[in-house]
């Protein structure tokens, strides 16, 4: 089973068997013609302003633009690449749009090509562009008081080094009062006010790691018993593209940032990777496996594609 690498631009884990940090599609390349465009310029000026975002500011702008074009009242300003190929070739990452094309093809025909494609190239622009907002807001401010998922409920990090505990240990405390969108649960480190960022990072990315072999191997002695299967290897993954793996050899790996989500969610994946231990395949056997003993699967499934980890780095 295949994530978002939570810190990478593609942050989130897949389900799949790879990551899909861009969606790209391939229109067929038109005749060339004679019609050219002037590449934009940038100004003269200390700070080397484009010029495209002085007059006519883009909404969709890749890093590396060095063309733009106005998409039903969306300016979009994109990075064109010559290619040896055969066709026009659009991708659209979470930098923006880039368009490969062949030598030959004049400017007019790739910017046809683009109006002919605008609804699903706008469409997708707006999706990317959404989901780094929600990668910039998983950032994680490591200071005494912020906050992390774990087991799907919030927990807040307290930097108490005169706990008893020792230097680095981390409790959970769960005696919050259990009020509406008041956090219960709090997490005590070891770490003086003084600790930096890393030294707090490492210290719940520690705990974090440990808490998660703990619940894996509970799962997995739950859902090896349900579905008769025997696993003889748990260890714990930081995959940038993968939740799980199984293999025929009867090892399971989990990816540890499982643990931020919700049970129902960490069974799904513990019980899809011990489902392959019967069926080594994605087959609807495999599917019906699955299913006889997490039978909502779609919905645990749609919220590993959906979520977002938080960013550590």
């Amino acid at each position: 089973m295949s994530r978002a690498t939570p810190a990478t631009g593609s942050s989130q884990l897949s389900l799949f068997d790879e990551p899909v940090p861009a969606v790209a599609v391939v229109a067929e390349a038109l005749p060339p013609t004679p019609v050219q465009a002037v590449p934009i310029p940038t100004l003269p000026v200390p700070d080397a302003v484009a010029l495209f975002s002085v007059l006519v500011p883009a909404m969709f702008r890749h890093p590396q633009a060095d063309r733009e074009i106005r998409l039903q009242e969306h300016v979009v300003a994109y990075a064109l690449k010559r290619a040896r190929r055969r066709s026009i070739g659009f991708i659209v990452g979470m930098e923006g749009l880039s368009v490969n094309a062949p030598k030959w093809v004049g400017i007019g025909d790739i910017e046809a090509a683009l109006r002919e494609k605008a609804g699903w190239i706008l469409r997708k622009l707006a999706e990317q562009q959404e989901r780094a907002q929600r990668l910039q807001q998983a950032k994680v401010d490591w200071r005494d008081g912020t906050s992390i998922p774990f087991l799907g409920e919030t927990v807040i990090v307290v930097l108490d080094a005169r706990a008893g505990l020792t230097k680095g240990g981390a409790v959970l405390n769960t005696d919050g009062e259990s009020l509406p969108g008041v956090p219960r649960l709090t997490l005590h480190i070891g770490l003086p006010h003084t600790a930096t960022a890393a030294q707090i990072r490492d210290v719940v990315q520690s705990w974090l790691q440990r808490q998660a072999r703990r619940v894996f191997e509970e799962r997995c002695q739950l859902y090896t018993q349900k579905l008769g299967v025997r696993y003889t290897r748990l260890s714990l993954s930081s995959a940038q593209t993968r939740w799980g793996s199984a293999s025929a050899d009867g090892s399971i790996r989990l990816n540890w940032r499982l643990i931020h989500f919700g049970l129902s969610t960490i069974d799904y994946v513990v019980a899809h990777e011990l489902a392959h231990l019967r069926e080594m395949n994605h087959s609807p056997r495999f599917w019906d496996v699955v299913r006889s003993v997490v039978p909502d699967y779609e919905v645990a499934r749609g919220s590993l594609k959906d979520g977002v980890v938080p960013v550590f780095d």
